[in-house]
């Protein structure tokens, strides 16, 4: 973002006005495995450098703990596990080599086509959670099959390394009347039940996909799938079986339910959105979805939600619901929903390889209360080459969240509060705008530029001691006493702007050194500070 906060808000106009027509991109993949409370954990002074760290690749990354390490599990076998959050070592199981074999009846039963004739590639985006009734580790993968002939199937394991042994399906997409007896749809909607709906791009065609599991405050197991399309949706599962729960029922309503399907959650209509996760804290529940495509130059990105019931219905901060009534052409240039991050270019980063393609997250709440988000990305000097990164997760006085600016290293956030003499100076300000998405060299012939397009860069402003904000913004701001948590009031062309977010004392990306951060939310717009 260059410029000042009008130049945001004639932004944000444009981009209200976007309608275009669109398909895009295929086939997509994406979701998935936790509970937050807010905590007063002290600052971790054991930090990570660049060069130190061990990296991890894993697409679409799913995060769960389980004695005394953190597994991630990610689309196409790709397992991480870890002792900090920070260092990342592959490892394997039966899953690793004897695919084939393990996923034959379901791969040549249902997905395998002729466009599509190996599993290698379709094992998508897999989740895993522990069954207490079961005592058993379950594993949530999608078999993804061309023409959205793909289902959710159902691994179990003693042990979360493994070694897994296959169950069964738990949902199909891209049946029709032709191949409908190989599914359970006719155990779920009799044999002679109209398959129209489940053509449909703007209702229910959707691929099965991105699964993510939680259990609600009544102990019941539900499974969040699907994307694009036709939208994300949620089943109740058995707790004896971990497989569909065929005694709960629902009603077919336009826009809310359907009797296969389950809920709706978000999307539809043929608007992005996939790899749906759900997190439990502060009272809410939170939706996260990833909009745009997810390739370098695609928009891809992560978008927020919550409700008060884990079946929705989900709102942003503006109170616009998840849930699709109209096709939006571009919708990851669109207000619905809080974008956590964007990709730009301050002194605290790298610029020469910047964060692009930030999607289809997980979320941790650690044994000490604190919260992450984990992700993967691409990055603007390594094409489609891919990362797993993990931020902090910070709640805001009105309980929303926020992403911390930097990259957890082993620092976390003081929540008992920084000194307003520690706080007070110059920073440099940056608003995730929503019509930015990395879009590469503005000189297309010039590989190696860093001169991007679709890069938000920050304002200069200050914080003073006396509590009010000069420079590119003005405004107000304020931090009580005992704790991290301030709000900002910022003048935007004559309009007041409310922002409420957190102090966090983080190490920078670009050379570890530690510098004061903050994170705020704004008329449901994202924005990070870091001092200078």
């Amino acid at each position: 973002m260059r410029g000042s906060m009008k130049d945001n808000k004639i932004l944000k106009k444009a981009a209200a006005g976007i309608f275009a027509a669109f398909m895009l991109f295929g086939t997509l993949t994406g979701c998935s495995s936790s509970n937050v409370q807010s905590s007063s954990k002290q600052t971790n002074t054991t930090t990570s450098t660049q060069e130190t760290i061990k990296r991890g690749e894993s697409h679409d990354p799913s995060i769960v703990k389980a004695n005394g390490k953190y597994y991630i599990f990610g689309s196409h076998r790709a397992w991480l596990k870890s002792n900090d959050l920070i260092n990342w070592t592959p490892f394997t199981n039966n899953l690793s080599t004897n695919y084939e074999k393990i996923f034959n009846t379901i791969w040549t039963g249902w997905a395998k086509q002729s466009s599509n004739p190996d599993v290698k590639g379709n094992m998508w985006a897999p989740d895993v959670f522990y069954n207490k009734t079961m005592k058993k580790w379950c594993m949530y993968m999608s078999i993804n099959g061309a023409n959205y002939r793909s289902a959710i199937v159902l691994l179990t394991a003693d042990d979360i390394e493994g070694d897994w042994t296959y169950v069964g399906p738990v949902v199909y997409s891209g049946f029709e009347k032709v191949n409908i007896s190989k599914t359970d749809v006719p155990k779920v909607l009799g044999d002679n039940a109209n398959l129209t709906r489940y053509a449909s791009q703007t209702d229910t065609g959707i691929n099965a996909i991105d699964p993510c599991v939680k259990t609600d405050d009544n102990g019941n197991i539900w499974m969040t799938f699907g994307s694009w399309f036709g939208g994300m949706w949620m089943l109740k599962l058995d707790p004896a079986t971990g497989l569909r729960d065929y005694t709960y029922t629902y009603a077919t309503e336009k826009n809310k339910s359907d009797a296969y399907y389950g809920i709706k959650l978000g999307g539809g209509f043929g608007n992005s959105g996939e790899g749906s996760y759900l997190l439990h804290t502060n009272g809410y529940w939170y939706l996260f979805a990833s909009y745009g495509g997810l390739q370098q130059t695609a928009g891809y990105q992560i978008r927020m939600f919550r409700s008060k019931d884990i079946t929705g219905p989900y709102v942003d901060e503006s109170g616009n619901t998840a849930i699709s009534t109209k096709a939006i052409g571009n919708n990851w240039q669109s207000d619905i929903g809080i974008r956590l991050m964007s990709s730009i270019q301050w002194s605290g980063n790298n610029n020469a390889n910047i964060e692009v393609s930030q999607g289809h997250n997980s979320a941790l709440i650690d044994d000490d209360g604190t919260t992450y988000l984990i992700y993967h990305t691409r990055f603007s000097g390594t094409g489609e080459k891919h990362e797993v990164r993990v931020h902090e997760l910070l709640p805001t006085s009105d309980g929303w969240l926020v992403a911390a600016p930097y990259e957890y290293t082993g620092t976390k956030a003081n929540t008992k509060g920084y000194k307003k003499s520690d706080i007070a100076g110059d920073y440099e300000f940056v608003i995730h705008d929503k019509l930015t998405y990395f879009k590469g060299p503005k000189k297309v012939t010039d590989k190696k530029s860093t001169d991007y397009r679709g890069v938000n860069k920050p304002m200069n402003i200050t914080l003073k001691a006396n509590g009010t904000i000069t420079g590119d913004a003005t405004g107000t701001w304020d931090i009580p006493n005992g704790t991290n948590q301030f709000t900002m009031k910022l003048n935007n062309d004559g309009e007041e702007v409310t922002y409420t977010g957190d102090f966090d004392k983080l190490p920078r990306d670009k050379d570890r050194k530690d510098v004061m951060t903050f994170s705020v939310l704004g008329n449901n717009i994202c924005a990070w500070g870091s001092k200078k």
